[in-house]
């Protein structure tokens, strides 16, 4: 079977839908018809989505900070930053306005702070604490 030919035809009868909705039998389906609400995704998939949202989340930062001087950064703060870009979205993590001049200027005790001070901080439990000591390891002289 030639599936270059075969897949033109799910395309046309299925459609391409990048963000998740209904289908006619009212299962959670996205892409070309995969029914997540019933399959899931393997964790090869689960893998390959995390790394395309890791790249996009890597350029964002680089944007925001510069990609030299993120770069530079140790690697904890970068892990941190990446961490909270991630689960904040881009409209999120730019609402931390005085973390990211916190940041520029490498004053992690006020990064600290501004982390702590947040809603998002009380919202994320055990989250927001690993990435408080990981921003505390770098003040310690430890990465």
């Amino acid at each position: 079977m030639n599936l270059i030919k075969m897949k033109a035809q799910l395309v046309k009868h299925e459609g391409v839908k990048l963000t998740p909705y209904r289908c006619t039998a009212g299962k959670l389906t996205i892409g070309v018809g995969r029914n997540i609400q019933d399959k899931g995704i393997t964790p090869d998939e689960a893998d390959f989505l995390l790394q395309n949202d890791v790249r996009e989340c890597l350029g964002d930062l680089g944007f925001i900070f510069d990609f030299n001087y993120f770069n530079s950064l140790p690697e904890n703060i970068q892990m941190v930053l990446l961490d909270m870009r991630f689960n904040l979205g881009s409209n999120g993590f730019r609402e931390f306005v005085h973390m990211i001049k916190a940041v520029k200027v490498k004053d992690w005790d006020e990064m600290i702070f501004c982390m702590k001070s947040s809603k998002w901080f009380h919202q994320v439990g055990n989250r927001g604490m690993n990435l408080v000591k990981m921003v505390d390891q770098v003040i310690k002289g430890g990465m």
